[in-house]
């Protein structure tokens, strides 16, 4: 997927039932990539890209992909899009933060559940966690991790929560490689330098903040009609907006 994953916690069990366990989880997201991955010519959706086969014919986790591609599209009002500009099936909008849940799933169900799992930037914790700061979560400045700007813009503590999923959208890593799938033109007064997502699980932090990225800053106003969602932007010219309940999750 052209990112790493890391898992960092406290294990209660046996070295050799903790190994299992990573070895797992890894697993799954390993799987994720060979099947899903872009990068590599011979995944199914890369034949799929270019032709080759047909949806009828991959495995079915793709169909299943594709569908909740679809419900998402649906559900963030059409500004998530699995589809590029040249109609190409394109779901690593969904697919990192998927494997990451269900992989950070299959270790609680292991018996590991004191850990935090960073997916490429995005963060999800674990309900177990008991390290404190664990719970706080830095939002990077927008630019690259290598610049000498860089460095925490700001630090969340989701402890007593219902947050357990943070995720960031935005192109001072990995340039633009988030597409306005409804308004190509879109005012650069309007746009979003980043936008950081917190919500109940990896999963819709990433969906929504790769969404809200896409439809730039009226979407605000958007996730701010959602329940359990918060968020904190950085506009085309540098000042800050965030949701209503953004504040309260503020590192003291």
């Amino acid at each position: 997927m052209g990112t790493g994953f890391s898992f960092r916690g406290i294990s209660r069990l046996e070295s050799t039932a903790t190994n299992s366990a990573i070895e797992a989880a890894c697993a799954i997201m390993h799987e994720a990539d060979e099947t899903f991955s872009l990068y590599k010519p011979d995944s199914p959706v890369s034949q799929l890209a270019a032709g080759k086969t047909s949806l009828d014919k991959l495995p079915h986790i793709v169909a299943e992909i594709w569908d909740e591609c679809e419900r998402l599209q649906k559900l963030t009002g059409g500004w998530f899009c699995a589809f590029t500009p040249q109609n190409t099936f394109d779901p690593s909008g969904l697919v990192k933060s998927w494997a990451a849940k269900r992989a950070a799933d299959s270790m609680v169900a292991d018996g590991i559940d004191d850990f935090t799992l960073n997916a490429g930037g995005d963060v999800f914790i674990a309900d177990g966690t008991t390290d404190e700061e664990s719970w706080r979560v830095g939002i990077s400045k927008p630019v690259s991790i290598a610049s000498e700007d860089s460095g925490a813009l700001a630090v969340i503590d989701l402890r007593g929560t219902v947050y357990r999923g943070v995720a960031t959208s935005g192109s001072a890593e990995r340039g633009s490689h988030i597409w306005n799938p409804k308004n190509p033109e879109l005012d650069p007064a309007k746009a979003l330098q980043q936008i950081t997502v917190i919500a109940r699980d990896i999963v819709t932090a990433d969906i929504w903040a790769t969404a809200a990225y896409a439809e730039g800053i009226d979407s605000m106003r958007r996730l701010h009609a959602q329940q359990d969602i918060e968020a904190l932007a950085v506009l085309a010219d540098g000042q800050l907006a965030a949701t209503p309940g953004f504040q309260a999750l503020l590192a003291k």
